[in-house]
């Protein structure tokens, strides 16, 4: 097949140090033969269109973007939001940068297809306002904003928070393009945006610790009004913006009224038995053990050194939380657990509305075939 001459080798030079990939690595990912690649960073022919379109959706690029001449202007190719994620961790794999550009794809879509829907139901992002108040205050206030009930888990409070405009994304638990892998110490980030603020949380066994990294991000959002990706390190900081971004968390999930639940007469003597004590609570407010002793010890009732027992034994070994697998026995439902029930419904209405094409649902919601992308219809009309 013919090869094609003018694929501009600063341009492919430059994704792979964007991605932080190897030349041969690439090659093993696409499928492409290394000679081949290095006869094109030699300014050789020696890519066919297709492979050359395989390499563009490797980066994340347009095939055009190949063959542009000049050097990248990275202002252009990389938005803020992303550039302020990418700074506050250099270290960032080339799969979670690759998937916070596959994210800002996704909610440059939902602002396409929400334009052209025209439809006042659909939630526009209106953030209370937080000047000049405390860290508890402002949890109160947000609270009331999402209009929580008493009980939730993860799912409500994605839910709460999508109604208030926001898209709430989480990771897949097996490997594939919207997941973050096991190994991956990053929990979540958030992407923002006066418009529409992205979350995207990292799906793991322990849906508590979900909701801690949706209510943190949340934090990022309406407090400092930025972008922010957050390991367990950061989920755990007592220094500055992540600080305040923990404290928000704990004093929205379980608010100073809810303290009054917990009988201190019924602590157990040994820090092994806090979790047992603390079970009904855990349940109904979907957080863990340690959100609440936090709670508990900022209000006086826990000793520090009882805190700092129970979490030598929950850092143990059998107390670890691993990312959660996932299943594909209902493929059709899966871009409703990725991309949350607002993006889905958007596109299921604009498919509805014949404003764009059963093949472009199908590309918008992570690839469906076209008869899941009919089972995920049906599952919303409840037949």
């Amino acid at each position: 097949m013919e090869r094609i001459q003018s694929i501009n080798p600063d341009r492919l030079a430059w994704c792979y140090a964007d991605r932080g990939v190897t030349l041969e690595a690439c090659a093993a990912e696409v499928g492409i033969a290394a000679a081949n690649l290095e006869k094109v960073m030699s300014g050789e022919p020696g890519l066919t269109f297709n492979q050359l379109r395989k390499l563009a959706e490797f980066f994340g690029r347009g095939v055009l973007f190949f063959l542009e001449p000049g050097p990248v202007d990275e202002a252009q190719v990389h938005t803020p939001q992303f550039r302020t994620l990418a700074n506050q961790k250099p270290e960032l794999s080339a799969r979670v940068k690759a998937l916070i550009e596959r994210v800002e794809r996704q909610r440059a879509i939902f602002l396409s297809l929400r334009e052209e829907l025209d439809d006042a139901d659909l939630p526009r992002f209106a953030p209370p306002d937080l000047a000049g108040l405390g860290i508890p205050a402002a949890a109160r206030a947000v609270r009331q904003w999402l209009g929580l009930a008493d009980a939730n888990d993860f799912e409500s409070y994605r839910r709460a928070a999508e109604a208030k405009g926001l898209l709430v994304f989480q990771s897949n638990g097996y490997n594939g393009k919207w997941q973050i892998a096991k190994e991956s110490p990053i929990l979540g980030f958030s992407l923002y945006d006066a418009e529409c603020p992205v979350i995207v949380v990292k799906k793991l066994a322990a849906e508590s610790r979900q909701c801690f990294t949706l209510m943190h991000e949340l934090g990022h959002l309406l407090l400092h009004k930025t972008s922010s990706i957050d390991d367990d390190h950061d989920l755990h900081s007592h220094d500055g913006r992540e600080h305040e971004a923990n404290a928000f968390a704990g004093h929205l999930l379980v608010p100073d009224t809810f303290l009054k639940s917990i009988r201190d007469a019924d602590r157990p003597a040994e820090a092994t038995g806090f979790d047992d004590w603390l079970a009904e609570q855990r349940k109904a407010w979907g957080v863990s053990g340690e959100v609440i002793l936090l709670r508990l010890l900022d209000a006086g009732r826990l000793s520090r050194r009882d805190y700092a027992a129970y979490r030598t034994w929950r850092d143990q070994p059998m107390g670890n939380q691993e990312e959660a697998g996932g299943s594909r026995a209902y493929r059709h439902r899966e871009p409703k657990h990725v991309f949350g029930d607002t993006f889905v419904r958007t596109v299921l209405d604009s498919l509805s509305a014949r404003n764009i094409t059963l093949a472009k649902a199908s590309s918008y919601l992570d690839n469906l075939k076209i008869k899941d992308v009919h089972l995920l219809e049906r599952h919303y009309a409840g037949v």
